[in-house]
């Protein structure tokens, strides 16, 4: 049993009959080959905790809850910065070319989206337009002349890249701060708001 699950940490153990009694054939599918589903920010009932299908379509993602005493493996996307793959496709260069960056960059830093979670099972999930899907750790804050560099650099590499910025109270697009934009999107459990700053949410605007 795991105690402490994160958005974007990939969970292992859910299966198909914990799914909704209309959940679609893919999904029991997917479940039933011993693919992990991956939480998600959202609140759930004690002793669950929220957890996305993925299929191998981009249309195909279900929410849905998992009992915690499910869980059976946990791998979080910090755990899967130095993981390789044999396939040579522009998102794993774009991840060789900014490792040494974002090891250096003083912020803890995970893959999550499609490449986190195929170098964690072994699922084919990647493909040659895919993008490269961060998770910057960022307790405090970055400023924003930081996230401006931080997307220069992104910007350089051979495909998209995005990250989301983990502040204490939630999760920012580091493009989104990195903007010109006065108020931005905080994303928590319990709701998305347009805040001020993301490291200080009390300045939240009505």
């Amino acid at each position: 049993m795991v105690n402490l699950t994160l958005a974007h940490d990939l969970l292992w153990g859910m299966t198909p009959a914990q799914l909704p009694a209309d959940a679609p054939a893919w999904a029991v599918e997917v479940l039933a080959a011993g693919q992990p589903v991956v939480v998600r920010r959202a609140l759930s009932a004690a002793g669950f905790v929220a957890v996305g299908v993925r299929g191998a379509l981009r249309e195909q993602r279900l929410a849905a809850f998992m009992p915690v005493d499910s869980i059976a493996r946990r791998v979080s996307p910090e755990a899967l910065c130095h993981v390789d793959s044999p396939r040579d496709l522009p998102v794993m260069q774009a991840l060789q070319q900014m490792r040494p960056l974002l090891d250096d960059c003083g912020w803890v830093w995970g893959v999550s989206g499609s490449v986190g979670f195929e170098l964690a099972s072994g699922f084919a999930a990647m493909h040659a337009a895919s993008d490269l899907d961060l998770v910057l750790r960022t307790p405090q804050m970055i400023r924003r002349d930081q996230a401006r560099k931080l997307v220069d650099l992104f910007d350089q590499t051979v495909c998209r890249v995005d990250a989301q910025l983990q502040t204490p109270f939630g999760a920012v697009a580091l493009r989104e701060w990195a903007s010109d934009s006065s108020r931005v999107l905080l994303k928590t459990a319990h709701q998305a708001c347009l805040v001020m700053d993301p490291w200080n949410p009390q300045e939240q605007a009505a």
